[in-house]
């Protein structure tokens, strides 16, 4: 069974920051290689689920010249508002996946310590509006804590194992690390090359 949102808005009310993201260097370190991981050096469209109090939404700001970052709690969307208000090209909005959707297609969409929150065949569905999202060549990047949490319904390295399942999409990068699994995926229909940042710039 899928975490209520009765949890979530239990969370909020009791903390601005419950999860103390914008405090901690294991956040940081984890955000910071999740903006390493992005093979592209910008994204024309994207989006991130989930965003909380927009501590990695401000980094993805800094790559995409679109980004639409959204939250099921109305506290974490207005902090992540207040964070973002200066970055014109930043939409937050409330919203609860995947029930609901955005319309149009991404060429990135990051799931940052979400998707262990739903149960096997909701997890599934948001995966596959997320693949079919994508345009060709656009990445899917995921991360997630890998510790049992009462909460949680798996962990980072259950999440990676499944993605590599997935019709339509190809791996180009997993981390796993004690603490959280990374996995870096580019939707690719057909058969041919990922993209390599390296062959982009004739080195390879």
């Amino acid at each position: 069974m899928s975490t209520p949102g009765s949890y979530f808005d239990d969370q909020y009310a009791g903390a601005a920051d419950p999860w103390h993201l914008g405090e901690r260097w294991y956040d940081r370190r984890k955000y910071d290689l999740t903006v390493a991981a992005l093979p592209r050096p910008r994204y024309l469209r994207a989006f991130e689920p989930g965003c909380s109090v927009g501590v990695l939404t401000e980094l993805l700001a800094a790559r995409c010249r679109q980004l639409l970052s959204t939250d099921r709690v109305a506290s974490a969307v207005e902090a992540t508002t207040r964070r973002t208000s200066g970055l014109d090209h930043v939409t937050v909005r409330r919203m609860t996946v995947p029930e609901q959707w955005p319309e149009g297609t991404f060429d990135l969409v990051v799931l940052s310590e979400l998707l262990y929150y739903f149960d096997a065949g909701t997890r599934t569905r948001l995966l596959r509006r997320s693949a079919e999202s994508l345009d060709d060549g656009g990445h899917l990047v995921t991360v997630h804590w890998n510790h049992p949490v009462a909460e949680h319904t798996c962990t980072g390295r259950d999440i990676a194992d499944r993605l590599d399942s997935l019709p339509g999409l190809s791996r180009l990068a997993r981390y796993d690390d004690p603490d959280f699994t990374l996995t870096v995926h580019e939707h690719r229909p057909g058969s041919g090359p990922v993209f390599s940042p390296a062959r982009a710039e004739g080195l390879a």
